[in-house]
């Protein structure tokens, strides 16, 4: 009986090990076929569509109607409308409508009131499209005085403007993908952009004023070129056209950091909700959430308007760095409060606006799987990746097209726990052969004594 036992638990144990071997290499092979994980491929969100949605309706219901729109948790889109018909369009259009009760046209009037106010270096406002608010922040350099003056404007405006104040202080972030440095400064890259002509680097307006001169060294020996055009404050946009009226190698990819880099396919308009993507040439590459559109920050600088709201952290130096999103650009790093150790509030200059401003388009990859309606290239831009958003330097495509098995392979986070489990499978079956094979001699020394004997 004692052996018939020891036989049935040494067959559960292998079949526990060669279990375990077959889960082990299903992990390791699952691992190896799936994009990894984590900032060196910059996870894709799938919200194009959604996003879609919820804007076509806006536009199409009016400003009277609607108050915003937003992804839920899901990804889906969400529409806050004033009245029940309103809702029941939306709802046949596909998306969810909120009902709510100011709309459009009364947030922007309120925000028009703020702006007509005494100006106040320090403060921002932005519309809270799920709270149906107009949400007014004060940073640590507000005095009391001046809070005070600007709650009384609130007040004066309606319930539905809240007032908050805020730990840190409004600033530009002076100071990318890749760094550029001028007299002025430290800043980031963004995207690159031709006239048809010449190709440029659109990138902060508060960076440096036209005239100025950048080098993509701290030593000054190579100098990338030259700001030509931009607006700030009001906007936060620049031009800068490279020294030899050409961006390089790679000039659809931004650079995300360690060598690597997102393709750019196209332009677009972000929304709340939405998860987006902020590289830099201080804090790298970052990731959040827009959390407001259309926000107005008056930084000590001047004031500038127009511009995306995001929990996305941001640093000095990151200033005119690129967000993006699915390989869609949407805008360089403005400004905000706080840092990457404790998290903050950074603002965006949208890039639309600015292009049609500048009369510039963007330098996008034409691969086959580009998103429709990617603005188009030069034709020197066809044929293949052109370099990293920064000045002349390539930085290869991460992702499924360029991700390698041996990166794979060598990456803990994908393979490890599989690996670990064919690792203790083996050293099972091992020990099952190990421990059948002591028995059987052992039981044979017991035979031969006997016998012996």
């Amino acid at each position: 009986m004692r052996h018939a036992r020891r036989r049935i638990v040494r067959r559960v144990a292998r079949l526990a090990a060669v279990g375990g071997l077959l889960l082990g290499g299903t992990m390791v092979t699952r691992a190896v076929a799936s994009e990894p994980p984590g900032p060196s491929t910059v996870p894709q969100t799938t919200v194009r569509a959604a996003s879609g949605t919820g804007a076509g309706l806006v536009s199409r219901l009016g400003a009277s109607r609607t108050a915003g729109h937003w992804l839920d948790a899901e990804g889906r889109p969400v529409v806050a409308v004033t009245d029940g018909s309103t809702a029941e369009e939306v709802r046949r259009a596909g998306a969810e409508p909120e009902v709510v009760r100011y709309s459009m046209s009364e947030l922007r009037s309120a925000a028009a009131t703020l702006r007509a106010a005494p100006r106040v270096p320090g403060t921002a406002w932005a519309f809270d499209y799920r709270a149906n608010e107009v949400v007014v922040r004060g940073d640590s350099t507000v005095s009391a005085a001046d809070w005070s003056r600007l709650t009384g404007v609130a007040e004066g405006i309606g319930d539905f403007v809240r007032m908050e104040r805020s730990e840190g202080k409004f600033t530009t972030r002076l100071n990318g993908a890749e760094p550029i440095r001028s007299t002025a400064g430290r800043c980031s890259a963004g995207f690159n952009v031709t006239d048809g002509r010449s190709e440029f680097i659109l990138t902060a307006g508060h960076c440096g004023p036209t005239g100025s001169v950048w080098f993509g060294d701290g030593g000054g020996g190579r100098q990338v070129g030259r700001t030509v055009a931009g607006s700030f404050p009001g906007d936060d946009f620049s031009l800068v056209e490279y020294a030899n009226g050409k961006a390089g190698e790679g000039a659809d990819v931004v650079a995300v950091g360690g060598g690597k880099g997102v393709r750019i396919t196209g332009l677009g308009e972000p929304a709340v909700g939405q998860r987006v993507f902020r590289s830099g040439s201080t804090s790298g590459l970052r990731d959040g959430r827009v959390t407001a559109l259309d926000a107005t920050v008056n930084y000590p600088e001047g004031t500038v308007t127009g511009l995306i709201q995001t929990d996305v952290c941001a640093e000095p130096g990151d200033s005119g760095g690129p967000m993006f999103s699915e390989g869609l650009a949407l805008g360089v790093t403005s400004g905000g409060s706080g840092d990457c150790d404790n998290g903050g509030t950074t603002f965006f200059q949208p890039l639309p606006s600015a292009m049609a401003s500048l009369g510039v388009r963007l330098l996008v990859s034409l691969r086959e799987g580009a998103a429709p309606g990617a603005a188009p290239s030069s034709p020197a831009a066809t044929g293949g990746g052109r370099g990293a958003a920064a000045p002349g330097v390539a930085a290869p495509v991460t992702g499924v097209d360029g991700s390698t098995l041996l990166s794979r392979l060598t990456d803990r986070r994908n393979v490890g726990p599989g690996l670990l489990v064919v690792a203790g499978s083996v050293v099972a079956l091992v020990a099952t052969r190990w421990i059948r094979a002591e028995q059987d001699r052992k039981s044979y020394r017991r035979h031969y004594s006997a016998t012996w004997g």
